[in-house]
């Protein structure tokens, strides 16, 4: 008997496509790693199920996964451990006691939901931000874009924009929509739809800028722990799913409005101006609303809540008696808006990428 899995090693973040090959007392993965080992079936401990799927972990394997996408298959479930269930606390402890432990368990997930997550996140080691964030690159299957001379000119921008700044890796991805997301482990995503909408790098800049003030707030660990509990940034999972949920995720005013502070202290102390921005999210805006909900719902907009209080912010912080200077020469812009026309081996974008 066979059925898909997904599986990780534990060695690294990387997420494999296996076969799992079941027998009676044990199966092996094909096309894993190591494909000739033999698992027990009595060595698997279930770690939970989630959006779908159930995952579970070896007794004996730190970080080792294997996690069924569509559900545990009924031939399987005999042979594999079961989860425990309320009953046998109930009948371990009694009822009113089990009934006070769930109430205070629900109280603790309540707050959880509500506000620890903005206290977890930055004590989240950079290390597993950054596996979680290298497997979800892996996700985007080659669609990264990587055209002659745009991998140089995206560590210049970065450099040019935050030279002070942890270096972070800033790619462009083959994707045709209107937006920009910061991932785990310093990585943000400049979506090639992105650059075609902009008419200069200096629009582009300020939204770089606020990407990387998600990162360096640790906003993307928050939002990670929010949605889908600290388990996501500790044991992995379904890395698919959570960049979908970072790509559509709406953050609160206040990140929204420390990231935009950062973008321009970051745009102010590297002398680019501020007004391309502004302009950016006016013409944004502007074409969004005309277009209706089904626009504004695939746009930068959706996940990025626009408001005139955010565009006067960086109309507001120009200096009339200053000289600005562009952050990327003609050249280096034509380069970067070149970035997957010009790459052969990139693959075509979309909205399903998971």
């Amino acid at each position: 008997m066979e059925w898909p899995v997904w599986h990780y090693d534990g060695g690294n973040a990387t997420r494999h496509d296996c076969t799992l090959v079941a027998g009676q007392d044990g199966f092996r993965l094909r096309d894993a790693p190591d494909p000739d080992r033999f698992y027990p079936w009595n060595a698997m401990v279930s770690v939970g199920h989630r959006n779908g799927t159930d995952l579970f972990a070896h007794r004996d394997l730190e970080g080792w996964r294997v996690i069924f996408p569509s559900g545990t298959p009924a031939e399987l479930i005999p042979l594999l451990p079961k989860t425990k269930h309320y009953g046998g606390v109930i009948d371990r402890f009694g009822l009113w006691p089990a009934a006070a432990v769930l109430l205070a368990l629900s109280v603790g997930l309540i707050l959880v939901v509500l506000k620890i997550p903005e206290y977890l996140a930055p004590y989240v080691p950079m290390s597993w931000e950054k596996k979680l964030g290298d497997a979800m690159i892996g996700d985007f299957g080659g669609r990264i874009c990587h055209g002659p001379g745009a991998n140089k000119v995206l560590t210049d921008f970065q450099a040019r924009l935050d030279p002070k700044g942890a270096k972070l890796d800033v790619s462009i991805v083959n994707i045709d929509m209107v937006n920009a997301v910061a991932l785990p482990g310093g990585k943000i995503m400049l979506f090639e739809g992105l650059l075609k909408k902009a008419d200069n790098p200096d629009e582009v800049a300020g939204v770089l800028g606020h990407e990387i003030g998600h990162v360096r707030n640790r906003d993307v660990a928050q939002a990670l722990i929010r949605q889908f509990g600290l388990s996501a940034v500790i044991g992995g999972g379904n890395t698919g799913a959570m960049a979908n949920a970072l790509i559509s995720y709406s953050y609160s005013r206040e990140a929204e409005a420390a990231a935009d502070d950062h973008a321009i202290g970051l745009l102010k102390a590297a002398s680019i101006s501020p007004d391309p921005t502004a302009a950016f999210f006016g013409k944004l805006a502007g074409q969004e609303k005309a277009l209706g909900e089904s626009a504004a719902a695939l746009g930068y907009l959706s996940s990025h809540p626009l408001s005139a209080s955010r565009e006067k912010a960086f109309r507001d912080s120009a200096d009339k008696t200053r000289a600005y200077k562009p952050v990327l020469s003609d050249a280096e812009w034509a380069t970067l808006k070149a970035a997957c026309d010009s790459d052969p081996n990139v693959k075509e974008g979309g909205l399903g990428l998971f």
